[in-house]
């Protein structure tokens, strides 16, 4: 085959054909377009001309094998139905996109085996993970760091760089507003128990409450779908709270609509705060008070610590952790508590 022969229409061009073309082995076209320095100026031109009119590309794998690096970041996230999560996803991919990464999304469906089974196959895959609300314990994290450069988000370890979002420092904020209102009982609807950042809610309110003398009590967990917001609502009234700060704004959603079948008004006998401002929060009826937070920045951010990682030259000193800020996005549901 000379440099001219045309290629054949029906498929694409490889470095054989480049090679063939070129009369030299596939192994000095690889090195000529992985490493040019390694091949003599005169037979790389050839090769890079050749390779032009071949309009090749090379192919990820093809990286793969010559540079150890796939060009690939995956992002591993609870639930993509999740509207938490899509803020997330999206200041991931720009800031993949602009660093000249492909995202792989990896729906893990809140169980711990899909988590670890998906980090198992993209060892070999992916150069990079980032894992959002990781259900893992600390040694399997642990592991999984060791083997491949990774970012936490929403889920502190010792062996990873994390970005949280301060979601307990808000709810503490919800709990000094509903005590503002007259509200003295309060419950806390959980999330999974597999969640990490339901047990730091969690103990940032019993402290919150007791230095302000507060009652403070907690049902669940939960699932963090609007569909388990009715039975956590049957489950909320039975505590004589007369005010709930739910895991997420699903669930607090799911809970106004089975108080509305009820007949229990919100907020004129009861207040509720949810969690992530997701989109249609304010559209509820009423709209709902909650907790917002710099969520797509989260995602950029946790993509530049992982950058650090796979570069330390151009990324500088990898951070260990950043924190998100958060505040009270004061809406409807919440009132004064009955009587006052």
């Amino acid at each position: 085959m000379t440099e001219e022969s045309p290629m054949p229409q029906d498929r694409m061009p490889t470095i054989r054909d480049i090679a063939e073309r070129a009369g030299v082995a596939t192994s000095t076209v690889s090195r000529a377009l992985a490493n040019p320095q390694r091949v003599n100026a005169r037979t790389r031109e050839k090769i890079e001309r050749i390779a032009a009119q071949l309009n090749y590309v090379p192919s990820t794998q093809a990286r793969g094998l010559s540079s150890g690096r796939t060009g690939a970041i995956a992002v591993l996230v609870p639930d993509v139905t999740n509207p938490f999560y899509f803020d997330i996803i999206r200041g991931t991919q720009n800031q993949l996109k602009a660093a000249g990464y492909t995202q792989l999304l990896v729906d893990t469906e809140e169980a711990t085996d899909v988590e670890l089974e998906a980090l198992r196959r993209l060892r070999r895959t992916a150069d990079g993970i980032i894992l959002a609300a990781s259900r893992l314990t600390d040694q399997q994290l642990a592991d999984a760091a060791a083997r491949q450069p990774l970012v936490t988000i929403n889920r502190a370890t010792a062996d990873a760089p994390t970005v949280l979002i301060d979601t307990p420092g808000a709810m503490v904020q919800a709990l000094e507003h509903l005590d503002s209102l007259g509200h003295r009982k309060v419950t806390y609807v959980g999330g999974p128990t597999s969640s990490w950042s339901t047990h730091r809610r969690w103990n940032a309110l019993q402290e919150a409450a007791s230095r302000r003398g507060m009652e403070i009590s907690k049902i669940g967990p939960y699932t963090p779908k609007t569909s388990s917001g009715a039975a956590a609502a049957d489950s909320a009234l039975r505590t004589g709270a007369t005010a709930f700060i739910a895991f997420n704004d699903l669930i607090a959603i799911g809970m106004l609509q089975r108080f509305r079948e009820r007949g229990v008004r919100v907020p004129e006998d009861v207040s509720i705060v949810g969690c992530d401002d997701i989109f249609g929060a304010d559209f509820c009826n009423p709209p709902l008070t909650t907790i917002a937070s710099p969520i797509e920045q989260a995602g950029r951010t946790a993509v530049s610590m992982l950058l650090a990682q796979l570069d330390p030259l151009r990324g500088g000193t990898p951070r260990k952790l950043a924190v998100m800020p958060t505040h009270l996005e004061i809406r409807s549901s919440t009132g004064p508590a009955p009587g006052h």
